[in-house]
C-alpha cells in the first residue's frame, strides 16, 4: 500500500509535532482540531520550529516552504477521514479515544490505517471500538516531536503484520528508530518514565533534596538529557498523573501516584502549557 496522506488528529504539542515530520517527509498531511484558534497556534508553532530549524543550519529554506506546502488544516473530521494513515494525538482519556476511533471508523475508506499515539493505554482495547483491528497500531512518538529519534510500534492482539511494515515505513520516512513492543501497559519508555518522575516527587515531598539538585544529579550523574522534573513540567503533570494511575489499576502498587504529584495537578500547576508545574515559567 503507497501512504501519501497522513491526517493527524488533535494539534495539541504532540499532534502539532508529528504534522511537522509528516509534512517535512513529504506527506501530503492534513492537522485536525475542533478550533480555528487552537490549529492557527499549533501552525504558528510549527513555523517557528522549522524557523529555527534554519537559524540552527539543520534545515534549508527550501525545505521549510516544502514542509508548509505540504501542510493544511482541517476543522472536518470527514475531510480528515479520508487520509491513508492516521494518527490520533487526543488527550490519553480512554472514552474520548474510543468515540473518535468510532466515528473514524465510518467515515474512513476501508483501506486507511489508524494509529495512536498512546503513551500506554491498550492498543486491543481501542481498536475494538472500530472494524478494523488489523489495521490499527500504537505509534508512540516523544517529545519534541521533531527532536527525538524514537518511534514505539506496538501490535494490539489482531494487527497484521502489513500494518506493522507499513507503520515502521512510514516512522523511517520521518526519520525516526523505531522500535516493536508487545502490547502491555506503559510500553518500554512510559512504563520506566513513570516510576523514575513517581520516585522523584517522593524525593522531593520526603526533603531529600530540591527539585533542581535532583534533575542536576540524574543529568550529571546518570547522564539523562532532561532531568525528571523537566520532563515532566514539558510532558504535562496532568498526562503523568493520568498514565500513572492507568499503571497503578492495572500493573499494581509500585505504581501509585506520590501524594505531591496529585496536589501539583490540583493546584493546577499542570507545566510548561501553563506556564507553572514544579518550575515558574512566566
Amino acid at each position: 500500500m503507497d501512504i501519501k496522506s497522513i491526517g493527524v488528529l488533535g494539534s495539541g504539542i504532540m499532534g502539532s509535532g508529528i504534522a511537522h515530520v509528516s509534512a517535512l517527509a513529504g506527506f501530503q498531511t492534513k492537522l485536525y482540531d475542533i478550533a480555528d484558534d487552537i490549529l492557527n497556534r499549533a501552525h504558528s508553532q510549527i513555523q517557528a520550529n522549522l524557523q529555527k530549524g534554519v537559524e540552527l543550519k539543520k534545515l534549508t529554506i527550501e525545505q521549510v516552504e516544502f514542509a508548509l506546502s505540504h501542510l493544511s488544516l482541517t476543522k472536518s473530521l470527514e475531510e480528515v477521514a479520508q487520509c491513508d494513515f492516521l494518527i490520533e494525538a487526543v488527550p490519553e482519556l480512554i472514552d474520548l479515544k474510543l468515540k473518535l476511533y468510532g466515528e473514524l471508523d465510518r467515515l474512513s475508506p476501508q483501506h486507511t490505517i489508524f494509529a495512536s499515539n498512546t503513551s500506554g493505554l491498550s492498543i486491543t482495547e481501542i481498536a475494538a471500538a472500530t472494524k478494523r483491528p488489523k489495521k490499527f497500531i500504537g505509534m508512540h512518538f516523544f517529545n519534541p516531536v521533531h527532536k527525538m529519534k524514537l518511534i514505539e510500534i506496538i501490535k494490539g492482539l489482531e494487527t497484521d503484520g502489513e500494518t506493522f511494515g507499513i507503520t515502521e515505513w512510514v516512522g523511517q520516512k520521518m526519520g525516526k528508530e523505531t522500535v516493536a513492543v508487545r502490547e502491555s501497559p506503559g510500553f518500554v519508555t512510559s512504563r520506566i518514565n513513570a516510576l523514575i518522575g513517581n520516585e522523584a516527587f517522593y524525593m522531593l515531598e520526603e526533603g531529600i533534596a530540591s527539585a533542581a539538585d535532583i534533575d542536576k544529579a540524574l543529568k550529571l550523574g546518570l547522564n539523562h538529557p532532561m532531568g525528571p522534573f523537566e520532563m515532566v513540567d514539558l510532558v504535562g503533570l496532568d498526562t503523568r498523573l493520568s498514565i500513572l494511575n492507568y499503571l497503578h489499576q492495572t500493573l499494581g502498587e509500585k505504581y501509585r501516584p506520590c501524594p505531591l504529584l496529585v496536589k501539583y495537578v490540583k493546584a493546577g500547576r499542570l507545566g510548561r502549557k501553563v506556564g507553572k508545574g514544579v518550575y515558574e515559567y512566566r
